[in-house]
């Protein structure tokens, strides 16, 4: 019995770890050193960031992670010890990570104060939420620039766009959640919007990645609050989407990284960190494939989301219930 005891615990940790993951791959050397990342970025963006890394640290392996910023949060929550850097969109979740504890202060990294939370969680992009349009289903129809237009050329065409428009879940995504609330703090359009997605049926994604195959494939024709990084930065969507930056209120997020309070390398994770800060400024750039974060306006503007406080006021649990339940009033019209 005792031996039956020893087996379970030594197989134990690999059940523990086995996970569905959206991607999962390994650069450099098949030794150690191992950095381990998990992120929520798709790893076509990420893979010139990790090769650059890599010519500097040639005897380094690293893993690289990727699943949804929700999956993301409860994950690193659940096995700090298993993660060294952890890089997300969901600003609110990666700012309640670094308050409760979990990220590893970098006194040696050098970045501006408002990108930055107490020296333990660094923006690293500046990018805004987009409406992608499938071009060729708006040919003959006026381009939406603001929600307003969106909300008017959806209810004038619902035998176009019933079940052909998408946007997050916002109760499987925590990125989308984000969006959405900052979008609902800022105007009630939001919600005359969602109450017109939800009249013609919307689609309801995990993903800005998921949302850009279906536009690509004609299986939706509008997405609101895709990343438009994603939707930019792919070579197949050039003359098949438009992406529009809502002239009204634009919602800007940076992605940030965090170095894990229980990395197994913390000098090896703070020179990822100190690299991925790097590759902004000069000729390193052609290995950065992400909108920089000294892109477009300062990000401490009014339409911008800031790392700040008042950040993680819809992670109340009372106040996430009633946001949720009010927006499944909304979008979901059984």
């Amino acid at each position: 019995m005792r031996y039956i005891a020893v087996l379970i615990l030594a197989v134990l940790p690999a059940f523990c770890f086995a996970q569905d993951w959206e991607d999962q791959q390994k650069f450099g050397a098949n030794g150690t050193p191992i950095l381990r990342i998990l992120s929520s970025t798709d790893t076509s963006f990420f893979a010139p960031i990790i090769d650059s890394f890599i010519v500097g640290q040639p005897n380094v392996s690293v893993e690289y992670i990727v699943t949804g910023t929700a999956d993301l949060d409860n994950e690193f929550r659940q096995n700090p010890d298993r993660f060294d850097v952890v890089i997300s969109s969901a600003m609110d979740l990666q700012l309640k990570l670094t308050n409760d504890g979990f990220a590893q202060r970098l006194d040696g990294i050098s970045h501006p104060d408002w990108a930055q939370w107490r020296s333990s969680l660094f923006a690293f992009t500046t990018e805004p939420a987009a409406i992608v349009l499938n071009a060729a289903a708006f040919d003959g129809l006026a381009t939406p620039r603001t929600r307003q237009d969106l909300i008017e050329v959806l209810r004038a065409n619902p035998d176009i766009f019933m079940g052909k428009v998408g946007t997050y879940d916002v109760r499987r995504s925590g990125l989308g959640y984000l969006f959405a609330t900052q979008d609902a703090r800022t105007s009630e359009t939001f919600w005359r919007l969602m109450e017109v997605m939800g009249s013609l049926d919307a689609r309801l994604y995990c993903c800005s990645g998921d949302m850009i195959d279906d536009l690509i494939e004609g299986r939706i024709l509008v997405a609101y609050n895709v990343l438009g990084s994603y939707a930019e930065g792919r070579a197949d969507t050039a003359d098949t989407l438009t992406v529009i930056l809502p002239s009204d209120f634009p919602t800007t997020m940076m992605r940030s990284a965090l170095v894990s309070k229980s990395a197994s390398d913390p000098a090896l994770a703070e020179a990822f960190v100190n690299h991925l800060i790097g590759l902004q400024s000069g000729g390193a750039r052609a290995a950065f494939p992400l909108p920089p974060l000294n892109s477009g306006q300062d990000p401490t503007g009014q339409s911008s989301i800031g790392l700040e406080p008042a950040l993680m006021t819809y992670l109340d649990a009372l106040k996430r219930q009633t946001f949720v339940r009010e927006w499944e009033e909304a979008i979901i019209q059984d």
